[in-house]
C-alpha cells in the first residue's frame, strides 16, 4: 500500500476529490499545507487524515524541510494540489517521477511562472482558444514542464468568465483526472520514458 501525502494551500477541492475516489493501492496517509488558515486542513480533519503545516517563513530552506517531514512519513507519493509554493531541486531528485500535480490547462499552453488560479484561465480567454482542460503531469524542476500524465479538454463557451471557465474545468476535468492518475500511480501502471508516459494494461 502505498503512502500519498497531499501538498496544499487553500481551499482543497481536489484533496476532496482524492478523499472521495477510493485509491487502489494507496492510501492518502498525511495533508501538509503551506497555510495554516487552508480550509483544506479541515477536509483532512473531517476524513480522519493527519494535517500538518509547514509555513515557509518559518524555515530557511523550506524545500528541506518538507522533504524531512515526507521522509519521516515515509511517504511514496507526493500529491501537489493547489500547492503555491515552487519546490527545488532536492525534492525532484528523491521523488523523481513520484510527485504529480494538477494544472489547469492543456500544457504547454498558459503554464509556467504566473500561471495559476483564475490568471490561467484569464489568459485563454483572452487569447480566443476554443478548448482549455486540465493536465496531470510529473512534477521536475521546471515550472509546469514535466512528463504528462492524462489531459482532458472542455469547450470554452462563448460567454465564458475566467470564474464560469474555472469551475467547468475543475468539475469535468480536475476532479477526474487526479484520482485517475494517483490511481494508477499506486497501482504501478505509469512508465516515464523521457518526455512520454507510458500507461500499463491491468
Amino acid at each position: 500500500m502505498k503512502r500519498i501525502a497531499v501538498l496544499v494551500s487553500g481551499g482543497g477541492t481536489n484533496l476532496q476529490a482524492l478523499l472521495d475516489t477510493p485509491i487502489t493501492g494507496g492510501e492518502i496517509s498525511a495533508v501538509i499545507s503551506s497555510n495554516p488558515n487552508a480550509y483544506a486542513l479541515e477536509r483532512a480533519k473531517k476524513a480522519g487524515v493527519p494535517g500538518y503545516v509547514l509555513e515557509k517563513k518559518d524555515f530557511p530552506n523550506y524545500t528541506k524541510a518538507l522533504l524531512e517531514k515526507l521522509q519521516e512519513l515515509q511517504i511514496d507519493l507526493v500529491v501537489m494540489a493547489g500547492f503555491m509554493t515552487i519546490e527545488t531541486k532536492e525534492l525532484f531528485e528523491v521523488y523523481e517521477n513520484a510527485v504529480i500535480n494538477v494544472h489547469p490547462s492543456l500544457i504547454p499552453s498558459f503554464c509556467g511562472a504566473g500561471c495559476y488560479g483564475l490568471h490561467v484561465h484569464e489568459k485563454a480567454l483572452a487569447y480566443g482558444v476554443k478548448l482549455s482542460g486540465a493536465t496531470v503531469h510529473f512534477v521536475t524542476e521546471e515550472c509546469d514542464a514535466g512528463p504528462i500524465i492524462l489531459q482532458k479538454a472542455v469547450e470554452v463557451l462563448q460567454d465564458d468568465t475566467p470564474e464560469t471557465l474555472q469551475k467547468r474545468i475543475m468539475e469535468q476535468c480536475e476532479w477526474k483526472l487526479l484520482p485517475q492518475a494517483v490511481d494508477l500511480f499506486c497501482q504501478d501502471r505509469l512508465r516515464v520514458e523521457g518526455r512520454q508516459v507510458r500507461i500499463l494494461e491491468e
